[in-house]
């Protein structure tokens, strides 16, 4: 399904592609990177705020694109100090941006390192049993300019809380492309997205900065390895053979074991990066200790780094995290092959922050509110 707004985002424009439309125009070619500063650079929010541009260029412009096409709806903030934004579009649709807060030692809380999740689908069609971002279905793919609005967003809220040093563009550290939705699924809108993102006349974020996770679409994986610009792959795995992964991932059928880690080397080669394996940890599923074993095997064959995610319980799901003791014995036989782990500890359950569970919630609610009503949503 595909949504036409009535305007397209600035936020989707390349520095290509406006200056065509203002040429055609008749404006000089310059504007269109002018127009561009003052939408990343300076993050305007609105367009009389673009005060060396005419009166009728700034209308024109009005006319002609959405400035910022999306608004925050609610915005959740964890005890571990995780942000989950939800969005509304144009549409009404609802997306989820999350900002990881990594406190350093010696500095204040804004000061911390921050990773951005972004989504780039309303919903999921992948099936994936354990996630809640496709339990209400696949809605419809993000354009570009919807990817990109939810870090304006992310940078709008930041630069409020820290201003920013002159010689940032960007209001934090990485970006994570794990959010809602499966990225490969809607790769045109995400490598335009990712392009605008990382170009200097965008948000200048490095590609080595910015990392796409895929549940396993193998001729997305390859086609993004010959991508120019290099980003940094990240492969939700969550099983170690095919008889687990496809109990609980449907896309392991189409993309087995056996085609998916080749297609994941031969990324690995030709960036020569080391790519993530995500295992997320679910109990009684995937905790086993032979499935700890087979996924020490893959990690070294691939050189890979394994991110080990205990689950967020969601709510109507059965599946439940395994105890502590459990996490460190499994992630144990991984760190005694000298294999590069991590184990990551809770972050953002109080907020409803596993992917999906902020926008179904929310959504309920909408839907139990009668004409003119409000949303019973909690503060």
């Amino acid at each position: 399904m595909k949504f036409t707004p009535e305007k397209p985002p600035l936020a989707g424009e390349t520095l290509d592609s406006l200056t065509a439309r203002l040429l055609e125009r008749g404006e000089p070619a310059f504007r269109a990177k002018q127009i561009l500063g003052w939408l990343y650079k300076k993050r305007v929010r609105s367009w009389d705020e673009m005060t060396d541009l005419s009166k009728s260029l700034r209308a024109w412009l009005d006319e002609t694109f959405d400035l910022l096409p999306a608004e925050l709806v609610l915005n959740r903030q964890s005890e571990d100090v995780t942000d989950k934004l939800l969005l509304g579009l144009r549409d009404r649709s609802l997306i989820e941006t999350v900002i990881i807060r990594v406190p350093q030692e010696g500095v204040g809380l804004d000061h911390s390192r921050k990773t951005i999740c972004i989504s780039t689908q309303v919903g999921c069609a992948m099936g994936c049993v354990f996630c809640a971002s496709g339990l209400d279905g696949f809605k419809r793919d993000l354009s570009a300019g919807e990817i990109v609005a939810q870090l304006l967003h992310v940078c709008h809220r930041e630069d409020a809380r820290t201003p920013r040093a002159h010689t940032e563009l960007a209001s934090f550290d990485n970006i994570v492309v794990m959010g809602m939705g499966e990225p490969l699924a809607n790769y045109d809108a995400l490598i335009r997205a990712l392009t605008i993102v990382n170009a200097p006349w965008g948000l200048g974020v490095g590609a080595r900065r910015i990392t796409v996770s895929t549940s396993g679409l193998v001729p997305k994986i390859l086609k993004l390895a010959e991508e120019p610009l290099g980003f940094r792959l990240a492969v939700s795995l969550h099983g170690a053979t095919d008889e687990v992964r496809e109990k609980i991932m449907p896309v392991n059928k189409a993309w087995p074991l056996a085609k998916l880690i080749p297609a994941v080397r031969a990324f690995s080669e030709r960036h020569g990066r080391m790519v993530t394996l995500e295992f997320i940890l679910i109990e009684d599923v995937n905790d086993s200790l032979l499935q700890a074993e087979k996924l020490r095997d893959l990690a070294r064959d691939l050189h890979a780094h394994v991110n080990l995610i205990p689950y967020n319980a969601v709510a109507g799901l059965p599946w439940k995290r395994p105890s502590l003791t459990r996490q460190e014995r499994f992630a144990t036989i991984l760190r005694d092959a000298r294999v590069s782990v991590t184990l990551r500890r809770e972050k953002g359950h109080d907020i409803d922050a596993a992917c999906g569970q902020l926008r179904l919630r929310t959504e309920k609610d909408r839907a139990g509110a009668g004409p003119g009503e409000p949303m019973n949503i909690a503060p």
